[in-house]
């Protein structure tokens, strides 16, 4: 009864779980508290005696007890999905990730819980999906069911805003220039209809696809600085280890010491091609000076690497509506993951240069939607499957 689709990106692995509603006798069945100290008990004993659907279940309730999953395993409970419906049962969608560097341990730790006992198949999308092939053939005897990328994201954009119409879609309203916009909030947006589009999906690199319908799209371009290019140079600049250290320290940073301005150049704004003086003109121009490199902080690096990937991919993806003739542009993509500054950055850009004709939409389930995708595509081939039964 359980079915879980994954997408393994070149940073994070993302894994959405169907959690059915299980009823005995019509009572509905309570949902254990497990903790580490219990799965370690379990993993001890003898396994010859264990029901591998009793392993997975008591895996599952561990998943479900717990926020923390692990060195860097988090379940987003915030995301969860109550009420939905898969193989004609009522259930609940819950939304992990973490690491994909440690997909190996995670093979490692599905086949302790008898996990090939239960499927032959993993489904999965994203590069990883090809990378750990092998690796998931090698140590679970498990055949990874690779979907496309690209599909399944739309086919999960879709999905999740038809299950969650009041609450996915947003934009920022009252932000400024440099991110910090103490007053800004969120504002719901009406996806219902939303041909054409543009989809900026804003990962450890960035693809640019134009939606014209659920089955017209195509990727229209991209770029290699995202995401992973902020953490390298996070951690190159700044000694930081995760993505997490890395936004904690652009937060309190200041970019203004790092990128020269066009103040800095013209004494004030360039008027004539209304360029403000707070516009960028130079990213990290101002460490060519070694006054200027004394003066500024850890922070202010952090957060003038951040300001740099933001402008440059919401560069990237005005262009491209514009050349698409598209005026809707909806960014995800795990880069926008508790990233409210570069958000606000690209809700107040789109509107400044749009002069207030476009927005920078939001959705809330921002990098799990490739995820999704995969576990709609395992679903309609079980249909598929049962059908011909």
């Amino acid at each position: 009864p359980y079915l879980f689709g994954m997408d393994i990106g070149g940073s994070l692995a993302k894994v959405v779980f169907f959690e059915p509603n299980i009823k005995t006798d019509g009572i509905e069945k309570k949902q254990r508290i497990i903790t580490r100290n219990d799965l370690t008990r379990n993993l001890s004993s003898d396994s010859d005696n264990s029901d591998a659907d009793d392993n997975f279940e008591m895996l599952a309730d561990f998943v479900l007890s717990n926020h923390d999953l692990g060195d860097t395993g988090i379940r987003d409970q915030r995301l969860e999905m109550r009420n939905q419906k898969f193989h004609g049962q009522i259930g609940t969608l819950h939304f992990i990730h973490f690491l994909a560097n440690r997909m190996d341990e995670c093979f490692e730790f599905a086949k302790t819980f008898q996990l090939p006992d239960l499927s032959d198949v993993v489904c999965a999308t994203g590069g990883g999906a090809y990378k750990y092939e092998s690796s998931c053939k090698e140590i679970l005897g498990m055949k990874l069911r690779k979907f496309d990328e690209l599909e399944c994201l739309i086919k999960g954009i879709h999905y999740i805003y038809a299950h969650n119409p009041l609450s996915e879609c947003y934009y920022w309203e009252g932000v400024t220039s440099d991110g910090s916009s103490p007053n800004a909030r969120k504002v719901p947006y009406d996806f219902g209809d939303p041909y054409p589009y543009i989809v900026v999906n804003f990962g450890s690199g960035v693809s640019i696809l134009a939606v014209r319908s659920p089955d017209d799209y195509c990727r229209v371009t991209g770029s290699s600085i995202g995401g992973g290019t902020f953490l390298g140079l996070c951690c190159l600049l700044t000694g930081c280890e995760t993505f997490e250290e890395a936004l904690r320290m652009a937060e309190n940073g200041d970019s203004t010491k790092v990128d020269k301005l066009v103040r800095d150049i013209y004494g004030g704004s360039y008027d004539k091609f209304n360029l403000p003086g707070s516009t960028v003109a130079a990213s990290f121009g101002h460490m060519m000076h070694s006054d200027k490199r004394k003066q500024m902080s850890k922070e202010d690096l952090a957060r003038a690497a951040l300001v740099t990937i933001t402008n440059n991919i919401g560069s990237i993806a005005m262009m491209t509506a514009h050349a698409q003739k598209i005026q809707r542009i909806v960014f995800v993509g795990n880069f926008l993951r508790t990233n409210d500054i570069a958000m606000k950055m690209l809700a107040h850009a789109l509107n400044y240069w749009s002069q207030g004709t476009m927005k920078a939409l939001f959705l809330e389930h921002e990098g799990y939607f490739g995820a999704v995708g995969a576990l709609l595509q395992l679903s309609d081939q079980v249909n598929t499957e049962n059908e011909k039964q």
